[in-house]
């Protein structure tokens, strides 16, 4: 079509005489019309990342209900990248998610050498977030400033198994994504992303995803009232903690849980509670946490 006739069709539609304009991804190129509230994207899994967040952008402009419909054909076998593109943009709906895109794009893409003209892939081995911060610690050893301390890890040896079976995710490349995304969750929020994730992508989860979800959950507990060390000995768990940021209600427990919670008091000071065998350890663990 000729510019003016591409002129024509535009304003008939922003005027309201045209009610459906059916057009090419040419659509993504900033045209900013109010009054369209509703987008359908055919063939998405043929788009990229960056391209299905600018169309999808085209709608909800003004203070209008606006609804996006992201689609492919019906059973068509989409490839890996192009599943993760999808899922991306599903996720990320909220106002400012630019930069997430951005990042979830270049972390699907993968990223050449930062500080050189190599191009590599070992950026998805890791994940961006761990690149990001060995390229920082790099960069920082070069210039010669101070690396701060990493926290301490968190260490959970409890009896239950918690990985994720073969079985589930046959995949390893998926296995070790799905890994590094329970690592990574810090709030409630990450935690329940990521169970509806796993969910949607491979199905009812076993017991062993959920309880090394669980664990990750424990972990982030143990790291905000400072407990370095979670550990079953028999029917007793141990809580190891450190004094100075310590913050458990030693009062509150001892009241609740009586003769089955004892202190330790020393240079490694410890919390030791007594598990009925009925009990679920884990369960048990995240109440005396919360």
């Amino acid at each position: 079509m000729s510019g003016k006739e591409l002129e024509d069709v535009m304003l008939s539609f922003i005027n309201k005489e045209l009610d459906v304009l059916i057009c090419t991804t040419i659509l993504e190129s900033g045209i900013d019309i109010p009054n369209a509230n509703t987008i359908i994207v055919e063939n998405a899994d043929r788009l990229g990342l960056a391209q299905l967040y600018q169309i999808r952008g085209r709608v909800g402009r003004s203070n209008n209900q606006a609804y996006a419909y992201i689609t492919y054909k019906r059973d068509k076998l989409i490839t890996e990248v192009a599943d993760k593109r999808l899922r991306a943009i599903k996720e990320f709906t909220e106002f400012g998610s630019g930069f997430k895109i951005a990042m979830r794009d270049l972390e699907i893409r993968g990223a050449g050498s930062l500080l050189g003209e190599m191009q590599h892939g070992h950026m998805d081995q890791v994940g961006y977030d761990t690149y990001c911060k060995l390229l920082d610690e790099v960069v920082k050893e070069i210039k010669g400033e101070e690396i701060p301390k990493e926290e301490p890890e968190i260490v959970i040896d409890i009896k239950a198994s918690s990985y994720i079976p073969d079985e589930y995710i046959e995949n390893k490349e998926q296995k070790i994504e799905v890994y590094q995304n329970i690592a990574l969750c810090r709030t409630e929020e990450d935690i329940k992303n990521v169970i509806e994730d796993i969910s949607d992508r491979y199905g009812k989860m076993p017991t062993e995803v959920k309880n090394l979800i669980a664990i990750a959950e424990i972990k982030e507990m143990c790291k905000n009232i400072g407990i370095t060390k979670v550990n079953q000995k028999q029917n007793n768990i141990v809580f190891n903690f450190e004094p100075e940021i310590f913050t458990l209600d030693i009062d509150k427990l001892v009241k609740k849980y009586k003769n089955r919670i004892k202190f330790s008091s020393g240079i490694k000071p410890y919390m030791t509670y007594k598990v009925q065998e009925s009990e679920d350890v884990i369960e048990e663990i995240k109440e005396i946490l919360r």
